[in-house]
């Protein structure tokens, strides 16, 4: 029909990676393993405590300090089977991780939730 407007239809972005977009944590690693696991659950954790929805900067520090925990916990493992450990690497990747995490915040941050009432006041303003 002649009378009707066309229908805008959004472009895809020309740009991003598949660890930008949020589908790939780590690049060309199988998600499956028990380290990629812990790692998620660790950037999960720590985003939530956050509060969520972080800026860039402090997403990557998050990633960072995700990174330094998983290995920390992987050397604490091998010390208790071994009784073996690089003191100078383990506390040299500790005291990284200490600086990282009071960059970020070390207390949890509460998330702004609506009242009952002022949840159900916004959806039928939008409905």
């Amino acid at each position: 029909m002649p009378n009707e407007s066309p229908q805008i239809v959004p472009t895809k972005p020309t740009f991003g990676t598949r660890q930008g977009n949020g589908t790939a944590l780590l690049p060309g690693v199988d998600g499956r393993c028990t380290m990629a696991r812990r790692y998620r659950e660790l950037v999960t954790a720590m985003e939530s405590d956050l509060g969520g929805d972080l800026p860039m900067a402090k997403q990557a520090i998050v990633l960072r300090a995700a990174t330094l925990i998983a290995w920390a916990e992987q050397a604490e493992g091998h010390f208790a089977k071994t009784g073996e450990m690089d003191v100078q690497q383990f506390t040299t990747a500790v005291n990284a991780l200490r600086r990282l995490l009071a960059d970020i915040g070390l207390e949890r941050v509460a998330r702004d939730v609506p009242s009952l009432n002022e949840w159900i006041q916004k959806r039928e303003q939008t409905a």
